[in-house]
């Protein structure tokens, strides 16, 4: 029986390798060395060294190399010894190999291969500088914050280069593209639908993208590996399917370039129309709604929004289907009586959000059919009404 082979790094590396690297933070090339490989967590260990200059063509240009030693707070005595991803990242070069500098398992995990920025932080600290740091182009932008983002002036020369958006509705692609044209790195957290997201593609420098909870993209908005050729870390986590599936198909190729490809939770199109527009979201992490009330709540709304499409999917007449209709709304009314049994938690404002989630059913159906439902809303609405505690 064959032998399984075990998996190796998509660019070449190996124990012993030594890869250099420009760090903006120093203004320099530095480099590191490869002291392990992972194969089951697809892991490498990378010692940093103590080394900034020129771009180096080869080892014999760093001199007598040592690894960098934190002096900072909790990490004070460490060696700068990291686990990182695998995928030798594409602005990453191997300049030759070494006796392994240091021979024990790395002592900390982290994403991104972070080249220089411990040696920079030491240096900054040897010269008597803050010890607290921020990355001077790294912004966050939370809710309301994103339109007051937009209403300045262009940032042509890169002040911000790392952008991170979170909590927002919606994200006009072009808009955030004119804003800040010289992004290496975007970060979208949602829920967030996005227009013209093909945009993105104007963004040549960038270096890393990730998107988690993102919609509203569709298999023509792929990103082009011709028109982003620094990208070097794609993550993304819960966004449409065929998009999903088209950026995979685009991207895994890119792999052995040095392209860290992860992509997860890609959602169809039955997952979108029941979360996407989820009319309890706001439920999550209310102060009298716990985590599991908040979960079942959301389950029975899931399970009376397929009962009812598929009852009005069936083709009957309103006179057959309104005693059903009545039904599922009876199933509706008496779940939460259940729910609330015991904790109260339907207030007025929890009373009203119902009711809007039944009304958000019927809306639905409407702009699937193109029909006028009045008459379901009503067999829907009054069948809770003649059962609800709350």
């Amino acid at each position: 029986m064959a032998t399984r082979k075990e998996p190796t790094p998509p660019r070449p590396i190996v124990p012993g390798d030594v890869v250099a690297a420009f760090c903006e933070h120093l203004g320099e090339w530095t480099a590191a060395q490869i002291t392990s490989l992972d194969p089951g967590h697809q892991l490498a260990g990378v010692l940093h060294l103590d080394w900034s200059g020129p771009e180096p063509m080869s080892v014999a240009e760093l001199g007598d190399v040592v690894p960098v030693s934190r002096t900072r707070g909790s990490f004070t005595g460490q060696l700068a010894h990291c686990h990182y991803q695998w995928v030798l990242p594409r602005s990453c070069k191997v300049i030759g190999t070494l006796p392994l500098l240091h021979d024990r398992p790395a002592n900390s995990y982290a994403f991104g291969w972070g080249m220089g920025l411990d040696l920079a932080l030491e240096r900054r600290r040897a010269r008597g500088e803050e010890s607290m740091w921020s990355d001077p182009w790294a912004k966050s932008i939370t809710g309301t914050e994103w339109n007051d983002s937009l209403a300045g002036p262009a940032d042509p020369d890169g002040q911000t280069r790392r952008l991170t958006v979170r909590a927002v509705e919606s994200l006009d692609c072009a808009r955030l593209v004119e804003r800040y044209p010289t992004l290496t790195g975007l970060t979208l957290i949602g829920p967030v639908t996005l227009s013209s997201a093909s945009s993105l593609n104007e963004l040549a420098a960038l270096k890393r993208l990730r998107l988690s909870d993102v919609f509203g993209m569709a298999a023509a908005d792929c990103l082009l590996p011709r028109r982003l050729p620094a990208l070097e870390s794609l993550e993304l986590v819960s966004v449409p399917a065929p998009y999903a599936t088209a950026m995979r198909r685009l991207w895994r190729p890119e792999e052995p370039q040095g392209v860290y490809l992860r992509i997860a939770k890609p959602r169809k199109p039955e997952w979108l129309a029941e979360n996407l527009n989820n009319p309890l979201r706001d439920w999550e992490g209310r102060e009298q709604i716990s985590a599991a009330i908040y979960k079942k709540a959301l389950a029975q709304y899931k399970a009376t929004r397929r009962a009812v499409l598929a009852v009005l999917a069936s083709g009957d007449s309103a006179h057959v289907l309104t005693p059903r209709l009545v039904g599922l709304g009876e199933q509706f009314g008496e779940a939460f009586n259940e729910l609330d049994e015991h904790t109260g938690f339907i207030q007025t404002i929890e009373r009203e959000e119902l009711y809007d989630a039944l009304d958000a059913i019927i809306t639905d159906a409407e702009a699937e059919s193109g029909a006028d439902l009045a008459w379901a809303g009503k067999g829907l609405t009054e069948g809770c009404e003649s059962v609800r505690d709350w």
